[in-house]
Formats: C-alpha cells, structure tokens, sequence
C-alpha cells in the first residue's frame, strides 16, 4: 500500500465523521425512524428517537436515570412500550433496571471509589423484601399467577429505589438536583393534572383515551367523580389513573416544595417555588382526596413544629387562597360537605372504607403471623383489599410485616432526626423535606393503601426513594468531597 508522507493526520472532528460505528449507528437510527414511522406512526417514531437518546443518557449518568425515573413515577406512571410482548414492561421498570444495571456496574468497575452502600436501613429492608417473597409464595401455594407476579416485580424495583438512590447519590450537587427534580416533575404532574381537571370533559377524555397505545386505559371509568357521579364533582387525576394516589402522590411532592419556600436558603427561587406549590396545593384539592389533604396537614403541621414557624403563616395563607378559589369556582360547599361527611363517615366512600376496615381485620384475626400474599383471599366469605396501608400490609403480611414496617420507618425517623442538627442549614432543609413528605405518606396510609399497592409501583418507588434521599443525605456529614457521581460507566 502506497503512503503519502505529505497527508496531513485526520483531526479527531474528521475521524468521528468518517467513523464507520458513527455511519452503522445512523443507519440503525434512520432504518428505525422510517420503520417506527410505517409501522406506528410518525409521532411513536418520535417517541422511540427519544427513547434512545433518554437510555443513552442514563448509561452515561446516573444523575440523568434518576432524574428519568422521577419525572416518570411522577407525571406518567402507568406508560408502557406500545406494543405487546411476552411481558409488557412500563416506563419505569425498564428506567430502574436500566438504573439498577448502571450504579451496581459501576461499583464492581471501580470498587475503590464507589462503594456498595447499604445505609442504615439496608440489611432490614432485605429482611422487609424476604418477608414479602415469603408471603407471595405462601399465599399462592408456591406458583403465583402471572400477572400478581409481573406486578411482585415491579413493586420489589419500587422498594428496592433505597437502595438506588443512596447508592448515586453521593455529594451535595446530585442530592441537591434531586431535590429540585421531584419538585419541578410534581409541580409538572399537578400542573397537566389541572390543565385536564379545566379542559371540557369530552376533550379531556379523548386526550387521555389517545394515551391507550402506552398502556393506559380507554374505557369505563377514564374520568373520575365524586361518588362516581358523572353529574357532580371532577376530580383532578392528571396521568394518575386514580385520583386518591394522584392526591397522595401530590401530597409528598408538595411538602418538599413547601419546606424550601420555608427555608432560608431555598433551592430555588422563592417566587417560583411559591407558584409551583400553589399549583400543587390547588390540583391536590381538586382531587377532592380527603386522605391526600390530611396528610399535608399533618406534615406541615410536623415541620411547623420541628423547625419552620413561619409555615404557619404559609399555611394559613394557602388556606384563605384556596378557600378564595374554590368560592370562585363555587366548589366550597360541596368541599366542605365533602371532607364533613368523610370525617363522620356518613356517605358511600366512608361506609365502604369501614366494611374493608372490618373485612382486613377479620383476615388478620384468621392469618396474624404471615397474612394471606397478594393474591385473592383464601376464603370466600372474605376478600383482598383494604384502604389503609397498615391494614394491607397486616392482612397481606401478617403481623410480623406489620412490624418489621413500623420498625424500618421508627428506625429511620430516629435516626435522621438525631442526625438533624449536625446538618448545616442547606442539607438539614432537605433533610426535614424528606421527614415531611414521608410523614404525609404515612397519614394518606391511614385511608389509603397505595404506597403499598403492588399495582401502583410507583407510589412504592416514591416512598422508598424519599427514604433513600433522606439516608443519603446523612452522608454529607461523614463524606463532604465524594468522587463525582455522574461518571459513565463506559468511560470506567
């Protein structure tokens, strides 16, 4: 082969433009497009493009598959891939695998750096998990049914967000974007949930029976009302399918919105902050959730009690506005009949909530130790289901599930309250977010069970990952200056 001396060495512009990986890679990219488009349509062509460039961006950083995982638990949860297969996985199964698969990778590559991390709760959360496999086999006398199984998996990904999350969370930058994320993706989640909630009811329904390719439902209850009545109330359901877990979602988003418009230095500006959790606030009563209401009482009644004061102020500010609204919009009256009537348990929902009650307790008096798993009920005079996550967890559980929860959260509570006051004044306000927003999550459980609902994985993933945030967080103490969390595993 004959060489010119006098060729000039290729830049390294030139040579990735001549790169034969770069020419095959275009060709998958463009072959794709034109066959997604034939096949699907050229938006669902647009919407795989996309899906490429979001999983080429998780295997690059784990910051962007956490960011992908939240954005997805939040505003569409229920999406699938558009087509059927063995198994139709959803969006966010194959963002936490995709996650899991990235951080774990990492570790085995580059062990002297990134270490395996368990936090405080860790070997007890395996516990917890075992417990939970333990049921499942038990109460389907060792084969579970397809479809309870498909769904066992997806909640275990959801628990298992403890896990992720303190294992890529590891300084302050990451911790702090994360914390900005679930406030910006729930502030986006509230806001499509009130755009829907204005919207005439025939478009909002067509507009969410076209999201039927991704898996989320096209007939019967689409929109939802108040007592199921298509005459009365709407309530706000957003991508939620339900509109009690779009409330409780809502709930532990908007406690970490108001923690920062409550702290000194919040983590982003104040007026923006004010919006997007007036946004949130609004939407959640429009849920007409009485569950997701109580539960942000109660944690801004927490952290007004433990630190932040001047959220007294801000919640009875929020209370003379949203009264103000609802007067406006003439929903007050049937508001307050709502929430007077829930409290006294007079109407349809409340008197359904008390037979649960009482059939949940009536399988624990029959299962105490194990419960009866997550399939349907062992005896015909009683069936599965409760809204309460206490008593889920009881009856699918046993007594011993019960426990070992209660423990895992007092375990959690205790120690990142003991750990509080070491915090500088930043980490120690997302700290308190984190306590605030499980504290609303564990009031929603009192009437409502999806936080522990194996179909609603990624209510589990929210609560988990909460979780997570707040034991990574308490590293900052003990780590300040960690290696960078957003190296690519390629790269390592």
């Amino acid at each position: 082969m004959l060489i010119n001396p006098s060729a000039q060495p290729l830049s390294l512009r030139d040579r990735i433009v001549q790169s034969p990986l770069l020419t095959a890679g275009l060709a998958l990219v463009t072959g794709g497009l034109i066959g997604g488009a034939t096949a699907f349509g050229p938006l669902y062509a647009i919407a795989g493009l996309l899906a490429l460039f979001v999983a080429t961006a998780i295997l690059a950083s784990v910051q962007a598959g956490l960011i992908a995982a939240l954005a997805v638990a939040t505003i569409i949860p229920f999406g699938t891939l558009p087509f059927k297969a063995i198994i139709t996985p959803n969006f966010l199964t194959l963002v936490l695998v995709a996650l899991n698969a990235v951080w774990f990778l990492r570790s085995l590559a580059r062990s002297d750096a990134y270490d395996v991390r368990f936090g405080s709760l860790g070997l007890s959360l395996i516990g917890f998990l075992g417990l939970t496999l333990f049921s499942l086999v038990l109460g389907a006398h060792g084969l579970p049914d397809p479809q309870t199984l498909h769904n066992y998996v997806k909640f275990v990904l959801g628990v298992i967000c403890y896990f992720t999350v303190i294992n890529c969370v590891r300084d302050r930058a990451t911790a702090r974007l994360i914390v900005r994320t679930l406030i910006i993706v729930g502030g986006i989640s509230a806001l499509i949930g009130l755009i829907l909630w204005v919207l005439p009811d025939a478009t909002a329904l067509q507009l969410l029976v076209a999201l039927g390719r991704i898996g989320y439902p096209t007939g019967g209850r689409v929109l939802r009302y108040v007592e199921d009545d298509p005459n009365g109330l709407e309530r706000a359901i957003g991508f939620g399918v339900d509109p009690n877990s779009f409330g409780g979602m809502l709930a532990l988003v908007a406690v970490l919105t108001l923690t920062q418009l409550a702290a000194p230095r919040p983590i982003l500006p104040r007026w923006m902050l004010a919006m997007i959790g007036g946004v949130q606030v609004l939407t959640l009563l429009l849920t007409f959730s009485r569950a997701a209401l109580f539960g942000l009482i109660i944690a801004a009644a927490f952290l007004a009690t433990v630190r932040y004061r001047r959220l007294w102020r801000h919640m009875l500010a929020g209370s003379l506005l949203g009264a103000v609204l609802l007067f406006g919009l003439g929903y007050a009256d049937e508001f307050i009949n709502r929430v007077l009537s829930g409290v006294q348990f007079r109407d349809q929902a409340q008197q359904m909530r008390l037979d649960e009650y009482a059939n949940a307790i009536a399988i624990i008096r029959r299962y105490p130790v194990f419960g009866i798993g997550f399939g349907q009920a062992p005896d015909l005079d009683l069936s599965a289901g409760v809204s309460s996550i206490y008593l889920a967890i009881g009856q699918r559980m046993g007594l011993v599930g019960l426990a070992v929860f209660l423990g895992l959260v007092a375990l959690w509570f205790t120690r990142s309250l003991r750990i509080l006051p070491a915090l500088d004044e930043e980490a120690s306000s997302w700290l308190l977010g984190c306590q605030g927003a499980i504290v609303a999550a564990l009031a929603v459980g009192l009437a409502d069970h999806y936080f522990f609902n194996i179909e609603f994985s990624h209510m589990a993933a929210l609560f988990w990952a909460t979780i997570g945030l707040g034991s990574a967080i308490e590293w900052l103490i003990n780590d300040p200056q960690p290696v960078p969390s957003s190296v690519s595993v390629l790269s390592e």
